[in-house]
């Protein structure tokens, strides 16, 4: 599958794209807000596995995706959806040299369309940690609704429970 924005070119992952990855997902920067990492290189291999294996399943729920510049074809982040029944989430994780420039709203605005008009879904949602501001705006502008705050309701890999917001945004709200 591919998909091509105004910017970019989401593809799926291949089994070459472990440096690339890798360059974001050991990045403390990045993995500040996020349940896993940094990662050891191991830890990105076996993500790239679990990607490459996932293009394989059937019937496929799990849609994750390397975002690249149109342009250049580098890969600045990776982008995703996961159906289960007639909802389905959205995810995003990006290189810190391409935040706040817009790739993580087109990214998860083409997902948005993989949902509803391909997948079939009803709803979509999103969560982030409450520190993490810029996942929040980029929800926002997908026309994203705040749900709530749900109270640690996760076990990071870091230790501890920890806190998101939930946003979801329906067919009605997306046509």
């Amino acid at each position: 599958m591919l998909i091509e924005t105004q910017r970019l070119i989401i593809r799926e992952y291949r089994a070459d794209d472990l440096e690339s990855v890798h360059r974001y997902a050991s990045n403390p920067e990045v993995t500040t807000h996020t349940l896993w990492g940094p990662n050891t290189l191991e830890e990105t291999q076996a993500h790239i596995d679990a990607m490459l294996e996932m293009q394989q399943q059937e019937p496929r729920t799990g849609y994750e995706f390397a975002a690249t510049l149109k342009e250049s074809g580098e890969m600045i982040g990776g982008v995703g959806i996961h159906k289960n029944g007639y909802n389905g989430e959205v995810g995003y994780c990006f290189h810190p040299d391409y935040w706040g420039k817009g790739y993580a709203s087109e990214s998860a605005a083409a997902m948005l369309e993989l949902g509803f008009r391909q997948l079939g879904l009803h709803r979509i949602y999103a969560t982030c940690r409450p520190g993490n501001k810029g996942s929040e705006r980029v929800m926002q502008k997908l026309g994203m609704q705040k749900e709530g705050h749900l109270r640690e309701h996760l076990l990071s890999n870091k230790g501890g429970f920890v806190d998101s917001y939930l946003y979801s945004i329906l067919i009605g709200d997306y046509q």
